[in-house]
């Protein structure tokens, strides 16, 4: 299910005085606001809460979620600060022995952009998240190391940087850095059941440096680079081999992708871009598998076609991590990531000055890198509707439906629950000051 607490952005803070405030993105609406606060309340029914194959259990439940949000929008800069807090309650967990009835997840954003002149600007992003469901961990663009929910405070903390610098007229240039970290809070596995802290607590680090050329007024020409860094982080064991125990930390691995692209503004309100190449992966501390290269690949497409209304379609084939280690004896191999290709799409259309909708949806389809799921696949489709009416300027109300499918060659795998559906349908109200 995509993120159902109701958010349309930060907001800004306008400021007096004889300049205007630095808000990109942001409108003048949004830009005269200092803070805001809002509340949802929203009730909702899921027929598969715990991601199982059969026996599935079902649930009515509501949701409770209160934000807040503060902005700063100055003569150059920008700083913006979110949090989100989302408590679920599961009416069929009420009844289980020793279980929980309700989830709690926490969202903490932070956004900071800086102009230095006209040629310079710096901006940073930063998202934390205490969570349970998949989609808060890992986006599904791109890939998911884990499609299942998780009991626990899990925790993930997502940071850019980048700066801009324009160098001629036509030449400038973009270099970045972010950096992932993710903890489980399931630990103490072994070499028959290893732990999700073992399998998946990891740093990602990326820094990326890309030459832009203003080939003509409506392209842009991009040649680019970037070096990645696995980190894993748990010193438990998660497998073994021919005898010998494997720690986490043999799943290590750098990555080199150097690739070239185009950036185009068809029309106004019609853009394009996309970028291809190549990803070698260095396993540094893996003596069974092979280094690999791999396609890389990013494309998508955004059209306007009307106020308030927007379709985006795109394509990427890149590789990820995967919770999964599942050694082969008989080649002497491990699993040690994922090649994935995900289609993805999203249209929001306006219907009236109060009514607005969105579908949206992605298809990734993944393969196995080495162990004993090596070349097998797995699917993971997502798909939501939203409809939403805006009573007033403080009150609006949503409904919405949202389905997950995962097929997988690897559900045999005791660490996996199995091929799964879930379909979740809500209804609330949210209130915003």
């Amino acid at each position: 299910m995509k993120k159902i607490v109701t958010s349309v952005g930060l907001v800004a803070l306008g400021v007096s005085g004889a300049y205007a405030a630095y808000a990109p993105g942001l409108s003048p609406m949004d830009s005269s606001k200092a803070w805001s606060v809002s509340a949802t309340l929203r009730g909702f029914y899921d027929d598969n809460y715990a991601n199982l194959p059969s026996h599935k259990r079902d649930s009515f439940g509501f949701e409770v979620s209160p934000s807040i949000r503060f902005n700063l929008p100055l003569e150059q800069s920008y700083l913006g600060l979110r949090y989100i807090y989302s408590g679920r309650y599961y009416e069929d967990r009420d009844n289980l022995k020793g279980s929980d009835a309700w989830d709690h997840s926490h969202q903490v954003d932070l956004i900071f952009n800086h102009a230095f002149d006209n040629r310079y600007s710096f901006s940073l992003l930063d998202s934390f998240v205490v969570a349970q469901e998949p989609e808060l961990f890992a986006p599904t663009v791109g890939g998911g190391a884990y499609p299942f929910r998780v009991d626990g405070d899990n925790l993930r903390n997502r940071l850019n940087v980048a700066f801009t610098a324009e160098l001629t007229r036509n030449l400038s240039t973009v270099i970045s850095y972010d950096n992932v970290w993710y903890d489980y809070e399931e630990r103490g596995g072994d070499a028959a059941f290893a732990s999700l802290s073992g399998l998946l607590d990891r740093v990602e680090h990326g820094i990326s440096a890309d030459l832009r050329w203003q080939a003509l007024p409506e392209t842009v020409g991009i040649l680019g680079y970037r070096f990645g860094i696995v980190d894993y982080t748990s010193s438990e064991v998660v497998g073994n081999l021919w005898g010998e125990d494997l720690k986490a930390k043999i799943r290590d691995n750098y990555s080199h992708s150097i690739y070239a692209g185009v950036e185009h503004n068809f029309l106004r309100n019609l853009t394009g871009s996309l970028r291809a190449g190549a990803t070698f992966l260095d396993f540094r501390n893996d003596r069974y598998n092979d280094d690999t290269w791999i396609p890389y690949v990013d494309a998508n497409l955004a059209y306007s076609y009307a106020a308030g209304s927007r379709v985006q379609i795109g394509f990427m084939h890149t590789f990820n991590q995967t919770d999964l280690v599942a050694p082969n004896t008989v080649k002497g191999t491990i699993t040690s990531a994922q090649k994935s290709s995900t289609v993805y799409g999203r249209l929001s259309h306006r219907f009236t000055p109060k009514l607005l909708g969105s579908v949206q949806g992605s298809y990734r389809h993944s393969t196995f890198e080495g162990g004993r799921y090596d070349d097998n696949t797995e699917e993971y489709f997502l798909a939501g509707v939203n409809l939403t009416y805006l009573i007033n300027r403080h009150l609006s109300a949503e409904v919405g439906y949202n389905f997950d499918k995962l097929d997988s060659d690897a559900s045999r795998d005791w660490r996996r629950l199995g091929d799964y559906d879930r379909n979740r349908v809500y209804i609330g109200v949210t209130a915003t000051y």
